[in-house]
């Protein structure tokens, strides 16, 4: 099985920075994307942004130039500066690979990580 733990969501104020962090474990071997994607109540789960096993980045338009995701073999982390209220959600990272005995190309979803921002 593949598991993904995230870490460092929390409150924080308005103008503030948070550092999310997502581990991917278990019977993954081959990672093809990573990427996080965020779920605010009442709105549709949105991509926040990924980054290929290339190197190459995406961002959603709302957090250029303040978010920067980032990887480390199996880890992937969103550095997130100059929040705004709008940014509160759960963010969820999401891993494109395969497992172990296995060439299909899957998504998976860990199990979220609350960022709330205060004025």
């Amino acid at each position: 099985q593949v598991q993904l733990v995230e870490s460092g969501g929390g409150l924080v104020q308005a103008g503030g920075s948070l550092r999310l962090s997502c581990i991917a474990s278990g019977t993954i071997w081959s990672i093809n994307s990573m990427g996080w994607y965020r779920q605010a109540p009442g709105n549709e789960r949105e991509l926040v942004g990924d980054i290929t096993s290339g190197g190459s980045t995406s961002y959603a338009d709302s957090v250029k130039g303040r978010f920067a995701i980032s990887r480390d073999k199996n880890t992937v982390y969103l550095q997130m500066n100059n929040l705004n209220p709008e940014d509160t959600a759960v963010y969820c990272c999401k891993v494109v690979g395969r497992s172990v005995g296995s060439i299909r190309l899957r998504d998976y979803w860990g199990q979220g990580t609350q960022v709330t921002v205060s004025t």
